[in-house]
């Protein structure tokens, strides 16, 4: 049991009573230490970065330095600070909640399969799109125009140029090289039935988007290589719908009331 209790307390020196191969137990497993501090491989885990385990350390002895002087400073009694604190760890029980209720979540080779047929734009006709582009500010009422004016011509700087006549806020002819999944999915049905020269109309949110094929070199991805992809995406729209559907139970089995201007 003493021995249990002092690799639980994580003493970095062997005391009375544990051994020396605990001490080193012990010291494997921090993998630093900040002015008598001790930084965990848990912590370093946790602030992983593409950079590195070795960066991510770093990173995590200089955020030590600075909550060292910050307490040193008494900042854990300053309201905004505290309240930053409770707020953060309240978050974080937020999310650890919802991870447990989405915890099994599970994707059956049936719906990935049936993802993969459903979207052969993103798969097996996959293709790598370059187009030549321009941006029409505050246009989500003049589709139709700019669908008319673009039917007739294949040439996008005369658009650009028609469009600037008329006053539209349009950006410079930009070219632009993107695989089938950086698009968003509802340009995709448009742009696999396009040729090259062919210019569309596509509705954003900003306004629009004139694209003019340029080139698309087909790239298909097999069943076997789109599955991963797949089962990540659909794991993690199941994930979103499943966090959804509890927030929505406990908002009706709960008492919820709003006050001043916020009351209904």
């Amino acid at each position: 049991m003493h021995a249990i209790l002092c690799a639980v307390l994580l003493i970095p020196l062997a005391g009375p009573g544990c051994s020396p191969a605990n001490g080193e137990a012990v010291a494997a497993a921090a993998a630093a230490r900040v002015n008598g501090t001790q930084i965990s491989l848990e912590d370093v885990r946790g602030a992983s970065t593409a950079a590195g385990a070795a960066a991510a350390l770093e990173k995590v002895i200089e955020r030590e330095l600075l909550v060292q002087q910050a307490v040193a400073a008494g900042l854990e009694d300053d309201p905004q600070v505290a309240h930053a604190m409770e707020s953060a760890r309240r978050d974080a029980l937020a999310r650890a909640w919802l991870e447990r209720a989405a915890a099994g979540t599970r994707v059956s080779a049936e719906e990935i399969a049936a993802f993969y047929a459903e979207n052969p734009a993103l798969f097996a006709k996959r293709r790598i799109y370059q187009l030549r582009e321009v941006l029409v500010a505050d246009a989500q009422d003049k589709l139709d125009l700019l669908r008319n004016e673009v039917a007739s011509t294949h040439d996008l700087e005369e658009v650009a140029a028609w469009l600037r006549w008329r006053n539209l806020k349009v950006s410079a002819v930009s070219v632009v090289t993107q695989p089938a999944e950086a698009l968003p999915m509802v340009y995709l049905p448009q742009l696999t039935g396009m040729k090259e020269g062919d210019i569309a109309v596509l509705p954003s949110p900003l306004g629009a988007t004139i694209v003019q094929l340029a080139h698309a070199q087909d790239a298909p991805l097999s069943a076997h290589e789109a599955a991963p992809v797949i089962e990540r995406f659909l794991s993690g729209r199941k994930r979103l719908a499943l966090a959804a559907a509890e927030v929505r139970r406990l908002r009706a089995q709960s008492s919820i009331e709003y006050f001043g201007d916020f009351k209904r």
